[in-house]
């Protein structure tokens, strides 16, 4: 007799079901919060929100100086000082770069921005786009330090925006395949390869970034020939590369780990050789796993461009504090590095929201 044959009997024969009680639809308070304590608490937020928003606003937009963009208009207003920003938007985004000339960096960081949101199309994931990035960022090199037709600037003159772009981009982009590098080898059977990988993560990782462009900052000089030490510029790049390659790494090496053993069986099965294998079958299993905790590091790196200033680079930070230093307006620093903070929200947001797309993009479940 089957299963379903005997329910039925056991029924005819007076067998008694258990009703259970009929559920009642969650209140609307429920819906909402959930329960009683996180009622309370987003009451709780919620009134303190009212309460800070009305002088905030006050502050921001209805008592603010926007025009004309003069220290008289600030002087004269009760809130937020923008006609400041207004005026020294190019200062700020620019540095110390000649005023004549900053046409230039402004085009610069028109290409990096425009290119950048070009890369993230996934149609245009080719061979093609490396070879488009390395002609433009020659174009950008070209266009910030001149020469062939263009007045010469040197790299102690770039700041603000365009250095933050090109530092993130380049670094950033070096960094990535070291890092896979750096990842195989710490995982390498090969002891000498294994140890010296080991050695330079931990060792780099172990370091405040601080420390390290004060090292190419200040000490390489003491080692290096004058003729054949690289300028300030390029030394705060070869810092920040490093770094951001060693802790690539660990987050690639953990994405190699949570890879299943038969994944690689599978692919020696198939008479892939390593590094196929790795291109093939591996690697574009690791980087999807890890891909949040390559964002985090990523916009990490971004924030950490800021740090430049201790070489002596005018970084937007840098700029701001020297727009500050115009006597003639009230130093309004409050604005100044809320529209700083602004510009590196964008960037970070921005990647933040193509990394979910990514994940997105690649959620095939398990």
């Amino acid at each position: 007799m089957t299963d379903a044959a005997s329910i039925a009997s056991s029924r005819k024969a007076g067998a008694v079901e258990v009703e259970r009680p009929p559920v009642r639809p969650p209140g609307i308070i429920s819906r909402m919060f959930g329960t009683p304590l996180n009622a309370a608490l987003s009451a709780v937020f919620l009134g303190g929100l009212l309460w800070i928003l009305p002088g905030l606003l006050r502050w921001l937009v209805f008592d603010a100086a926007f025009l004309p963009a003069e220290p008289r208009t600030c002087q004269a207003a009760a809130g937020a000082c923008w006609s400041f920003v207004f005026a020294k938007s190019s200062q700020i985004l620019f540095g110390i770069y000649p005023p004549d000339e900053r046409w230039r960096p402004g085009l610069a960081c028109v290409l990096i921005l425009v290119l950048l949101g070009w890369s993230v199309r996934p149609t245009s994931w080719n061979g093609r786009l490396f070879l488009l990035w390395a002609a433009t960022l020659v174009l950008v090199i070209w266009i910030m330090a001149g020469g062939y037709g263009l007045p010469f600037v040197p790299t102690s003159s770039w700041g603000g925006l365009p250095v933050t772009l090109i530092l993130t981009v380049v670094a950033i982009g070096i960094a990535f395949p070291l890092s896979i590098l750096l990842a195989l080898g710490r995982r390498s059977e090969m002891p000498v390869v294994s140890v010296m990988c080991v050695l330079f993560i931990e060792t780099v990782r172990g370091l405040p970034l601080l420390s390290i462009l004060f090292v190419a900052s200040i000490m390489l000089p003491l080692f290096v020939p004058e003729a054949l030490l690289p300028d300030k510029f390029v030394r705060a790049l070869i810092a920040l590369t490093l770094f951001a390659s060693a802790y690539l790494a660990e987050v690639i090496r953990g994405g190699l780990q949570a890879v299943p053993r038969g994944q690689y069986e599978g692919a020696k099965a198939l008479g892939l050789g390593y590094w196929r294998m790795q291109r093939l079958v591996i690697l574009p299993q690791a980087i999807r796993i890890v891909i949040p905790a390559l964002a985090n590091t990523i916009i990490v790196m971004i924030k950490n461009t800021s740090l430049v200033l201790v070489v002596g680079l005018f970084d937007l930070i840098s700029s701001g504090k020297a727009a500050l230093a115009d006597p003639a307006w009230p130093s309004p620093s409050a604005e100044t590095y809320l529209f700083i903070g602004a510009i590196y929200f964008t960037l970070a947001f921005s990647f933040a929201r193509f990394a979910d797309f990514l994940e997105r993009r690649n959620k095939t479940g398990h």
